[in-house]
């Protein structure tokens, strides 16, 4: 039994640069690179490679761009360092949409279905948040049932908070129509919570407000084949192990308007036996989580040629 679990990054790990040194170097890389642009018909690859940030940074571009950013480094691990995903790791899991890079990684979705599949997310989500005017904040410091007494206080007259990723210990995101965002700052200060930060995002992401979004994915879903992944992947919204196609689909779904439960998928990996997580993609934030969370766990990241390097090593 392998005791590393493998972990793909979600919006906010992107970088203008990201994914140019694998390009540049591995055939494998650039193929996947170039497979994503010709799928897309946007030349992603310049916009990661060069900017301008502003353009990465729009979801509809972030989201493509940080799959193909980790697929072209498990493709690099295996076929020029001859190490499969399954020599890896014995789980896989992604933040948000790196749920899709793990499902690509473990031969859940194609390259091309999940290439197209989050453009259609991103687009969805960002169309959604142009809409509806929601706001995301970050509470820092709480646990977990008071940010959940919080968001439920702040849902009054028709308003919507909800939490949207549980993070780690200490780090819990809430999403939401303006106005119950707001209403849950206030709340969260007079109950003595130390941080509350407003963040820039444009929707309220992994909440009821994306409900058209999940719709647009449902059919977007239904279009596509998903195979039995060859790992199992523990799913954002249960916190639990998934293999069953038709199950993955559901989940991808309910993942747009619910919780990401990070902090309880880190648990679940310690449960399980995993004593160290590696993080392959763009920036470190989910190896920097693992810790706050789990102290018995290590971690790593994966994200350029360097690191390659360092993990074959």
């Amino acid at each position: 039994m392998l005791h590393t679990a493998i972990v793909f990054p979600g919006q906010g790990s992107q970088k203008v640069g990201m994914g140019k040194d694998l390009f540049d170097n591995f055939a494998v890389a650039k193929e996947v690179f170039q497979i994503v642009d010709e799928i897309l018909k946007v030349n992603l690859s310049k916009i990661m490679f060069e900017g301008p940030e502003a353009d990465l940074t729009q979801t509809q571009n972030t989201q493509p761009a940080l799959m193909a950013v980790s697929i072209a480094l498990v493709r690099v691990l295996e076929k020029e360092f001859g190490k499969k995903i399954t020599d890896l790791g014995s789980m896989v899991a992604g933040h948000s949409l790196g749920e899709y890079s793990a499902l690509c990684a473990a031969g859940a979705l194609s390259l091309e279905d999940t290439a197209k599949l989050l453009q259609v997310r991103g687009n969805a989500m960002a169309k959604c948040g142009a809409k509806t005017q929601g706001a995301m904040a970050a509470v820092i410091g709480a646990e977990p049932e008071l940010v959940e007494e919080i968001a439920k206080a702040a849902a009054q007259n028709n308003e919507i908070c909800q939490i949207a990723n549980d993070n780690s210990v200490g780090q819990i995101v809430i999403s939401g129509s303006k106005t119950g965002v707001d209403r849950a700052i206030e709340i969260a200060k007079e109950k003595g919570v130390k941080r509350v930060l407003p963040l820039p995002v444009s929707g309220a992401f992994h909440s009821a407000l994306m409900a058209d979004a999940a719709i647009e994915m449902k059919e977007a879903l239904d279009k596509v084949t998903i195979n039995q992944p060859i790992l199992p992947v523990i799913a954002n919204v249960t916190a639990n192990q998934v293999t069953n196609p038709a199950e993955i689909k559901d989940l991808l779904v309910k993942q747009i308007t619910g919780s990401v439960k990070w902090r309880q998928t880190m648990l679940f990996m310690q449960n399980a036996g995993i004593k160290n997580i590696v993080e392959i993609g763009s920036g470190k934030v989910l190896a920097g989580l693992v810790g706050r969370t789990c102290a018995e766990i290590t971690s790593q990241s994966i994200q350029n040629l360097e690191d390659l390097k360092n993990f074959a090593a």
